[in-house]
């Protein structure tokens, strides 16, 4: 909201009070349109970022759920060769 540094006196006709008037609302409208647009923006990715928080922690607690007993041994899963503790 535009707030006018000077005081409306009683000499100004309707049509110089509709025109500022006018001029102060399409202003507003740019500067409304542009709040709003940072707003939807903001609120866009804000519910990007809670869906990848939730999907990776849904994927997670999946994961952990459908774990074998094979998991439980050291090196389970690993795709490395290793060299160490087999007397080489």
């Amino acid at each position: 909201m535009r707030f006018c540094s000077h005081s409306r006196s009683a000499e100004k006709n309707s049509e110089e009070i509709s025109a500022s008037l006018a001029g102060d609302l399409a202003a507003g409208s740019e500067e409304s349109a542009l709040f709003k647009t940072i707003g939807w923006i903001s609120a866009g990715l804000g519910a990007v970022a809670l869906g990848l928080f939730v999907g990776r922690e849904l994927r997670l607690r999946y994961k952990f759920s459908h774990r074998t007993p094979y998991d439980f041994y050291a090196h389970a899963g690993d795709e490395e060769d290793v060299d160490f503790g087999l007397g080489i």
